[in-house]
């Protein structure tokens, strides 16, 4: 297997977005984690991709979309019958427009517990991460996350995990709270917002404060938030929170807010009218944290490029984002 500093681990999805007027659709590779690889992969972060797809022609052909971005794609799982797909209409609504799963039976989400050597896929690299769309699948996926995690752990990596909140998934009779606790106790990172850290991992959440509607309100309740997961998660000492806020199809404010053994850094705002395509922003940030922390920045630093980074993704159709550590940094 390659050498490589960072893995990241989940379902690797088609996004399909069709245009049923002109009988046409738009396909994207990608997949939460996936996305946060490919930004890794341009900013010459040495990644790979663990995910786990059918053993045909096709398959290949969508991996190679993957090596051609900088992933190693050698940790590969194969077997199965099927890539997950995800449907997203490409009109003139870019905030309302409406997701469509078509997860059930692919490969990813029927790896069976107890098959797979973490510890030899693993190897020798410094970072692990995942994210909670994961275990919203089904209970296996809720075991399998556990046995990487504790693989990571015995290895000495750092963990990360972002708190990404899809109701359309938890399907299974478990709701997030119940599940994502165990799993979130390995973490050294965790990433997400203050509602998905709520829903997740049930941590207290003052809806009464944050009715002004205000920059102030916001921060002061995220420094609680991530106070109270840093309480209750030991091995967890860095926690992210973005802020995004629409107004309108193409519009965006976003800044975002980063705690470190109870210090915050809070990145600068940033406001545009002309959003490309929001999908893949936050794994964006999250490879920017991770990128950013293996670079050796300071707080300030990591945050800055982070919520840049993510920034940078609302002018790039597709799920990858393609900009450039040298463009990112011109954000900041």
């Amino acid at each position: 297997m390659k050498s490589v500093k960072v893995i990241t681990f989940g379902e690797l999805l088609l996004r399909l977005s069709p245009d049923l007027a002109n009988n046409t659709s738009a396909v994207y590779v990608g997949g939460a984690e996936a996305n946060v690889a490919a930004a890794l992969g341009r900013w010459g972060t040495p990644v790979a991709y663990i995910s786990k797809v059918p053993e045909n022609g096709f398959s290949k052909d969508v991996l190679r979309q993957l090596s051609d971005r900088g992933i190693a794609t050698d940790r590969m799982l194969w077997g199965g019958d099927r890539i997950g797909i995800y449907y997203l209409a490409q009109g003139s609504d870019l905030k309302h427009a409406e997701v469509v799963y078509d997860r059930k039976y692919s490969s990813f989400s029927q790896i069976v517990p107890g098959t797979v050597n973490w510890d030899e896929l693993l190897g020798d690299a410094e970072w692990f991460h995942w994210s909670a769309i994961s275990p919203a699948l089904n209970p296996d996926a809720v075991l399998i996350c556990k046995e990487v995690l504790e693989a990571a752990t015995r290895k000495g990596m750092t963990i990360s995990t972002d708190l990404n909140y899809r109701s359309k998934l938890w399907q299974y009779g478990k709701k997030p709270h119940e599940v994502m606790p165990e799993l979130v106790a390995y973490c050294d990172v965790v990433m997400g917002n203050i509602w998905a850290a709520n829903n997740m991992l049930d941590t207290p959440l003052d809806t009464a404060a944050l009715e002004a509607d205000t920059r102030e309100a916001y921060l002061q309740e995220a420094m609680k938030v991530a106070a109270a997961i840093t309480e209750q998660y030991k091995r967890c000492k860095r926690v992210a929170f973005t802020f995004r806020f629409s107004k309108a199809t193409t519009h965006n404010l976003y800044y975002a807010f980063y705690y470190h053994n109870g210090q915050v850094s809070i990145s600068r705002e940033y406001e545009t009218n002309d959003v490309v395509d929001r999908v893949g922003s936050g794994d964006c940030f999250m490879a920017g944290l991770i990128h950013a922390q293996l670079q050796g920045k300071d707080d300030q630093g990591i945050i800055s490029y982070a919520a840049a980074a993510a920034y940078s993704k609302f002018f790039v159709k597709g799920d990858f984002n393609t900009t450039s550590a040298e463009d990112i940094l011109k954000l900041i």
